[in-house]
């Protein structure tokens, strides 16, 4: 892997970061961009793929000539190393998520990189994923970006989307005790690694159509307004730029509007417990965020 000068990086979010790759997801090729993700601010990425134990006569096996070609995989596509910049590969046999959660813990990472499908909630009930399983096992940051639209793009255009992942971040806010406990933990990471003077924050309230008129109270859009602007001015404390936006309808689907309209780089979200297999009768909007949305999302699991 070579390296190139490529001056003092920028400062946003996020240093540390693994890329977990099963190769059929195309976040390997993130390999070939290494340059636009320290322009995004990353200074030690690393990039790992779990290979399934073979069996032989119903007994377990490593599989190293699997292992040995995912290294090889990922060397071919990691050409260039700006200098200063740590960049490692991790190859391990076994369990996914056992061995990502391992590899989380080993490489100190700030956040972790997962490629996971849009799919519906029979689907993930019956069947889980990946994301699911550490969704309930990491207090880790994860951008889960979808395997779909990665794989289609131009090594161009992937160096593109990397360098302004970070740029518009959406955040859904509606003032309750898990929101404002997410605005906190945001505040935490913004303080500790401030963003440039270019990126900026989207603090949207959706005042949800499907709660009875009489219950929202007598004045829902200016009690949103003013709530949300309190909350906007304790992120502008931070010296970054906070836009706010109302709207009434559906939660999710004002979400999706907003996220396309406002060129948005990213949905920040959380939500405190929305793991467990016995909880998928519970509606979640975190949880439709994670399966539905076409946005990379930004998604900070229960602490």
């Amino acid at each position: 892997m070579g390296t190139q000068s490529f001056g003092e990086c920028l400062t946003v979010m996020f240093q540390r970061v693994l890329i977990s790759t099963d190769f059929k997801d195309g976040l390997y090729r993130l390999g070939c961009v290494v340059p636009s993700l320290v322009q995004a601010g990353v200074t030690e990425a690393t990039f790992f793929h779990n290979v399934a134990v073979q069996t032989d006569r119903s007994v377990p096996k490593v599989d190293e000539d699997g292992m040995k070609a995912a290294r090889k995989r990922f060397e071919e596509s990691i050409q260039t190393v700006p200098e200063g910049v740590t960049v490692d590969i991790h190859v391990t046999c076994g369990r996914p998520s056992d061995n990502i959660i391992k590899q989380v813990e080993s490489s100190k990472c700030e956040v972790l990189f997962l490629g996971t499908p849009t799919r519906s909630a029979l689907s993930e009930k019956l069947f889980g994923s990946t994301t699911a399983k550490l969704i309930e096992r990491t207090s880790v940051p994860m951008i889960i970006l979808r395997p779909q639209l990665i794989s289609t793009y131009t090594t161009d255009e992937l160096s593109l989307r990397c360098r302004n992942l970070m740029h518009n971040l959406l955040i859904p806010y509606d003032g309750t005790k898990g929101s404002s406990e997410f605005l906190d933990t945001l505040k935490t990471q913004i303080a500790k690694n401030p963003p440039p003077e270019n990126h900026k924050y989207w603090l949207l309230w959706v005042i949800d159509e499907n709660i009875r008129r009489e219950l929202r109270g007598d004045n829902p859009l200016q009690e949103a307004q003013a709530r949300l602007q309190q909350a906007a001015n304790t992120l502008r404390e931070l010296n970054v730029t906070v836009e706010t936006v109302v709207k009434e309808g559906d939660p999710f689907e004002e979400i999706m509007n907003a996220a396309d309209y406002y060129d948005i780089g990213a949905i920040a979200t959380s939500s405190r417990g929305i793991g467990g297999f016995l909880r998928w009768s519970v509606p979640s909007l975190t949880r439709e965020i994670l399966r539905q949305s076409w946005h990379p999302v930004l998604y900070f699991p229960k602490g």
